[in-house]
């Protein structure tokens, strides 16, 4: 682990800012957002040069699917069964688990593009978090932190995870037409849930409070199956616990009402995947950092999917959704610097894992992928997070998936293909954000 020792000295120092003085790598050594500006010492891993900001030729503004910039280009080469052993040291456990529980997997490694951006505005607020956030609830939330990343600079666990939570997503995007689809162990495709998805980062759109009183929320509005046409549900995170608590509700079409749904977090199985991941399995992670400790293990280099447009924006779900795996040619991996984070479930806490591994992106902040542990230690779902930067807008779109390696099942959720992603440059009303708006919205 590459600075494993280097962080080791602050791990238990969950409330201290970082100096001045550390502040100035930032923008010099770092990033403006806290990634290391250099490549590797192989040159596996190019220097940040600011990220893709260039849309490619063809691609009209305000589209909401994006062209692969790098269509032309090849994989460098592939990792199988039969050369794991290799490239291991660069692979998470799931990765290799995968590979060895179906052999016939394999991850086209292509040439490293460092194409994350983001507008200035979050930039010059993470300079200046990094002396100003601090963590508050014994590290569940922070406190002065505005518009940017918190802690740029982390020496914990739950630094890292809290800038996770609070990444540049855009101020308001939109998938008008999501799905999630579940392959069962016979290798049957099924479509798990169909409809539309708004996700919104109040942090950074609400330029009126010196500290929003809430993180994100996101509302979704099911129009499929038949069995699931007309439900929604909507759940807004607060910065802060000691304050607010999640707030979640749900309409269901048979009832004609609007429930609050406290369910809608934790280990809840999550209909959308129809079961096959818990609620908090939504974009990696999300929700309340208190049943697990965060430990910080420190950085590493690992393949993870990157720049996965073929897969993101693909019009033909047959040919991405195979019997055992997504196909691997339409999954571009790339060598990439990640945080690395284990979780263990704290002692009298339940959840149905014991242990998460997260593996964080350090030039967006978004988890790229996941181990997952059950109650007796094995090693059971296989987490991927497929990153589409949308360089006409300097967020990411991001599709989670899980590999269920017990039950031999696999699921993509919120997978935007050919209906793309919109996204825009404000909230919307907080009046939307509503239990009668969510009533008004469903389907009776």
């Amino acid at each position: 682990m590459i600075g494993a020792g280097l962080f080791a000295a602050h791990l238990t120092a969950l409330h201290a800012a970082v100096t001045a003085d550390e502040a100035k790598q930032l923008g010099t050594t770092l990033t403006a957002i806290g990634a290391e500006k250099a490549g590797n010492k192989d040159g596996t891993i190019p220097e940040y040069t600011g990220g893709l900001t260039t849309a490619p030729a063809g691609f009209q503004k305000g589209s909401a699917v994006r062209p692969d910039p790098f269509a032309s280009e090849k994989p460098q080469f592939s990792i199988d069964a039969k050369n794991v052993d290799r490239y291991g040291d660069k692979m998470t456990e799931g990765a290799k688990a995968l590979m060895k529980a179906r052999p016939d997997w394999r991850m086209d490694v292509y040439r490293t593009q460092r194409t994350v951006s983001v507008p200035k505005f979050v930039l010059d607020n993470t300079v200046k978090n990094a002396t100003r956030a601090k963590l508050s609830d014994d590290g569940l939330s922070m406190r002065g932190a505005r518009a940017g990343i918190p802690f740029p600079i982390p020496k914990s666990g739950n630094e890292v995870m809290l800038n996770y939570l609070a990444r540049y997503q855009g101020i308001s995007n939109v998938i008008p037409k999501y799905t999630a689809y579940n392959v069962d162990a016979a290798g049957k495709l099924v479509i798990s849930t169909q409809g539309s998805y708004l996700t919104e980062s109040v942090y950074y759109g609400d330029t009126k409070a010196d500290e929003p009183v809430w993180l994100s929320r996101v509302r979704a509005n099911y129009t499929g199956p038949a069995r699931r046409a007309g439900e929604a549900a909507m759940v807004v995170d607060p910065m802060n616990y000691s304050e607010n608590g999640r707030r979640a509700w749900s309409y269901l079409p048979g009832q004609r009402r609007v429930r609050l749904a406290p369910d809608l977090a934790y280990d809840t199985p999550n209909p959308s995947t129809s079961g096959m991941s818990t609620y908090d399995d939504t974009s990696m992670f999300n929700g309340k950092l208190d049943r697990f400790e965060f430990k910080l293990v420190g950085k590493k280099e690992v393949y993870v999917p990157y720049n996965t447009y073929r897969f993101t924006f693909n019009d033909k779900p047959e040919d991405v959704f195979t019997a055992k795996f997504i196909n691997p040619s339409v999954v571009r991996w790339e060598l990439h610097r990640v945080w690395v984070v284990d979780a263990k479930l704290k002692e009298g806490q339940r959840h149905v894992y014991s242990r998460r591994t997260f593996y964080i992106d350090e030039d967006s902040w978004h988890v790229v992928a996941s181990d997952q542990y059950d109650g007796r230690g094995q090693l059971w779902r296989a987490g991927f997070n497929y990153l589409a930067p949308l360089y006409d807008a300097g967020t990411i779109n991001a599709t989670a998936s899980h590999y269920d390696l017990i039950a031999g099942t696999y699921y993509a959720n919120i997978w935007p293909g050919a209906g793309g992603v919109k996204v825009m440059e404000q909230l919307t009303p907080d009046t939307s954000w509503t239990a009668d708006a969510l009533a008004g919205q469903g389907v009776r």
